[in-house]
């Protein structure tokens, strides 16, 4: 008994302290509730809160950081929630930007929103079912939910009906039950499409909504200072700078402060708020706004970010310093292995699952010269790729870049397309996203980067055309094999 509670508490210790940035958890008040449930003390939920800004539909590493550590939560019996920020993302988080974050259009924030969440089983435990429709619906489960926060912020007179759109409620007449139709954009009309689209009655089968109107978010805003929110560090800076700062930007932290009393309402407890240390001045103020509500306040869990393949700034695909977790097993590998030897300690500390220990020890004999970095280096490649694409798929990727870049041979995966004699080098290789633009593959051919690995020459013409069967090898990782028709 006494060794099963010693493995137990190592378990949380790893989680609570491996890749964080900081736990605010006053009383250790999370941490005992984790406790009773691993030893089967605690029956009720325990409701872990992760924010999705919807913006992007690609989720890379820097993002898996995170919710490697939500599966161990799942692992333990929590609750992990999704809030998808659909709502909150036409306003734009300021965090981390130094100028005002673009609005993004409600059409593209549903389409990210849909990729991203069929995206995370390669992580999570999640119930996905299709329906005849084809549309992909994610279950709600013991372990998992997501909700949109458009739930609570969208009330019924923000809605605006097509003219076709039918709508009917049940009635009676003469003893029999009818459907009698009226106007979609009528008082009565979009309080029967705003009862029926609500997640919370729709998907949490819940019986009475939360919503948040200006009231509410007035009292919201009556219990966080002015002084509070200006002490940011980014907003301090752009003021330095004399550049302005609006207000929608300062009320984002209110927004998400609102969001976990939304959720503290719905499930019942909202017990840790989890993101990127640039998140905590955002997560902080969301236990403000639990105390003042009565609730029991938040704890809050940040995540260190993880550097992307530049070396500089947190991986991003707006910067193209990114490793998606759909990229293919040879692109992952290859990526991976382009980063300095400084970033191997965090890569393994944020990516993998090896021990502590072991990373230790080899970091130590890299450091005493009794290892080759680059071994290390193949060695997390390989583990990353498992994780994503299985073992399987990870050891053909290790072969096939240590073929490729050590013995110079063209991979076994390379793609092929057939063209038509004459057609434009440039188009073929824009149309079949082997290069990014026109733009891109001038430049790789100014840079002599782009070579036919059958005659070992080096494109140096951006206006050729293909004329004969050619197979390149395009920047560092990019491989393609053309057939003329």
């Amino acid at each position: 008994m006494e060794n099963e509670k010693k493995e137990s508490n190592a378990v949380i210790d790893e989680l609570l302290l491996r890749g964080v940035g900081e736990l605010v958890d006053p009383d250790n008040a999370f941490r005992k509730k984790l406790e009773a449930k691993v030893r089967g003390e605690y029956a009720g939920e325990i409701v872990i809160k992760f924010g999705i800004d919807p913006t992007r539909p690609d989720i890379h590493l820097g993002h898996a950081v995170i919710f490697r550590k939500l599966r161990k939560f799942q692992d333990l019996g929590c609750k992990v929630v999704f809030l998808v920020g659909d709502y909150t993302a036409s306003i734009g988080d300021p965090t981390g930007k130094s100028k005002v974050r673009p609005e993004i259009e409600q059409q593209e924030i549903n389409t990210n929103m849909i990729s991203y969440l069929e995206q995370i089983d390669k992580i999570l435990m999640v119930e996905k079912v299709k329906l005849p429709t084809g549309e992909i619906v994610i279950q709600n489960t013991q372990v998992f939910s997501w909700i949109r926060n458009s739930d609570w912020y969208t009330v019924v007179n923000d809605l605006k009906l097509p003219e076709t759109y039918e709508v009917s409620f049940e009635g009676n007449m003469e003893g029999m039950p009818v459907k009698i139709p009226v106007n979609a954009n009528s008082l009565v009309g979009k309080a029967i499409v705003f009862e029926e689209s609500r997640m919370q009655t729709k998907s949490l089968g819940l019986k009475q909504v939360t919503v948040t109107t200006l009231r509410t978010f007035l009292w919201g805003l009556k219990h966080i200072t002015y002084a509070r929110l200006i002490e940011r560090d980014m907003f301090q800076e752009r003021i330095k700078r004399g550049e302005e700062l609006y207000m929608h930007e300062m009320i984002y932290p209110v927004l998400q402060a609102i969001d976990s009393h939304a959720i503290g309402k719905i499930y019942g407890s909202c017990d840790l708020e989890v993101g990127g240390t640039d998140q905590m001045f955002n997560m902080l103020i969301g236990r403000d706004v639990m105390k003042a509500s009565k609730q029991d306040p938040q704890s809050v869990l940040s995540f260190k970010l993880l550097v992307g393949l530049d070396g500089k700034e947190k991986m991003s695909k707006s910067l193209n310093n990114y490793v998606s977790i759909t990229d293919s097993p040879d692109d992952m590998y290859g990526k991976l292995m382009s980063i300095s030897d400084t970033m191997l300690r965090d890569y393994f500390d944020l990516c993998t699952f090896t021990p502590i220990e072991t990373i230790d020890e080899m970091m130590a004999a890299v450091a005493e010269g009794k290892e080759n970095p680059k071994d290390i280096k193949m060695r997390m490649a390989k583990e990353v790729v498992s994780i994503y694409h299985g073992e399987e798929k990870a050891v053909a990727a290790q072969k096939n870049f240590t073929e490729t870049f050590s013995e110079r041979k063209v991979p076994e995966t390379i793609e092929t397309v057939s063209v038509t004699a004459g057609s434009a080098l440039v188009d073929v290789l824009v149309q079949h996203k082997v290069v990014s633009s026109k733009s891109d593959f001038r430049r790789l051919v100014t840079e002599g980067a782009i070579r036919d690995m059958e005659t070992d020459e080096k494109i140096t013409d951006a206006a050729q055309s293909i004329v004969s069967a050619m197979t390149l090898k395009v920047g560092k990782r990019r491989f393609v094999k053309i057939e003329v028709e």
